[in-house]
């Protein structure tokens, strides 16, 4: 297919189409990405993670422009908040990465959530595939921002980088079990701002009660914007990434990933089924029965369920 050789000879006016497409129309674009699919798995995917206002972005910048000097290939995928009125992108991360937007080695997109709960875009394991199939040596994710729920990072990326910054008002936020635990590396920035030995104790501390056997997540400092411990961050960026080959766990992330999008794709497959059999007409007649109280919405859903899974079978369902 002419679309995936342009892509895997490069081509990034292609990879963006297919990106649009897999947003937008996925069912057409899996087509696509069943043939891209065998040029994958080579690309390197770090998470850059943490709340809103730490310094992901100025972070990824200044990381990716380190790893061009080294000659490597990147991709960023952003993901932004969701316009209200459009449900795009409110594009405000690629903003601050104007100047990387020039270098033709870097590919950067940004994507919105689109209302999807986790902190990733649901095309955002797609995009990872294609900027893998692009040539990407580095891919890196930068989520909306976490808070309580954003922590989808862990299932699709290999390194997960956790940012937070002194100052925020409610340090106990980054310091919550379920965000402390999808951290590799923990990364204190801004840290000329008062209060960053203390939130780098408290990090310390929470890691002490945390331990996980053959990786002690280290944790460190840096001022971003002045180009302070970005180097070291990407040493130990480099550090995790033999930790994960030499303890065969790169391995089992990537099939727990795997996993976590074989489960979505199902989820997805199955709404549309649902959408495409089941008519509004027929919903609402399903909804009345339930507020007059002549039906319960379990059973409802049970009898559904079954409906439909007898009726897809026999080659189509009918509302009635």
């Amino acid at each position: 297919m002419e679309i995936v050789e342009k892509i895997i000879n490069g081509d990034r006016r292609a990879a963006a189409k297919l990106i649009t497409l897999a947003e937008n129309n996925f069912s057409q674009a899996q087509e696509i990405l069943k043939k891209l699919y065998n040029y994958t798995g080579n690309a390197l995917v770090i998470g850059i993670t943490g709340p809103p206002g730490s310094g992901k972005s100025t972070i990824t910048d200044k990381l990716t422009k380190i790893l061009r000097k080294k000659g490597k290939k990147v991709g960023i995928i952003a993901i932004d908040p969701t316009s209200p009125f459009t449900g795009g992108a409110l594009l405000g991360d690629r903003i601050r990465m104007q100047d990387l937007s020039l270098d033709q080695g870097v590919f950067i997109r940004s994507m919105s959530t689109r209302g999807h709960l986790g902190g990733l875009s649901r095309a955002t394991q797609t995009t990872v595939k294609i900027l893998d199939a692009l040539g990407k040596d580095i891919i890196f994710i930068e989520t909306v921002g976490v808070g309580q729920s954003e922590v989808d990072i862990v299932k699709v990326a290999d390194t997960v980088v956790l940012i937070s910054m002194p100052g925020m008002g409610d340090d106990v936020q980054i310091i919550k079990a379920g965000i402390m635990e999808i951290g590799d590396i923990f990364v204190v920035n801004k840290a000329d701002k008062e209060g960053c030995e203390r939130l780098t104790t408290e990090i310390e501390m929470m890691l002490d009660l945390n331990q996980n056997s053959g990786w002690r997540p280290p944790v460190l400092k840096t001022i971003a914007t002045d180009n302070v411990g970005i180097e070291k961050l990407l040493e130990e960026i480099d550090r995790h990434t033999k930790h994960l080959v030499e303890s065969k766990e790169l391995e089992q992330r990537r099939r727990e990933s795997t996993k976590k999008e074989i489960f979505d794709l199902i989820q997805e497959q199955w709404k549309e089924i649902l959408l495409t059999f089941i008519d509004n007409g027929f919903l609402n007649k399903i909804a009345t029965e339930i507020v007059k109280r002549e039906e319960d919405p379990y059973t409802a859903v049970e009898k559904l369920s079954k409906k439909l899974i007898h009726s897809y079978t026999q080659g189509g369902v009918k509302n009635d």
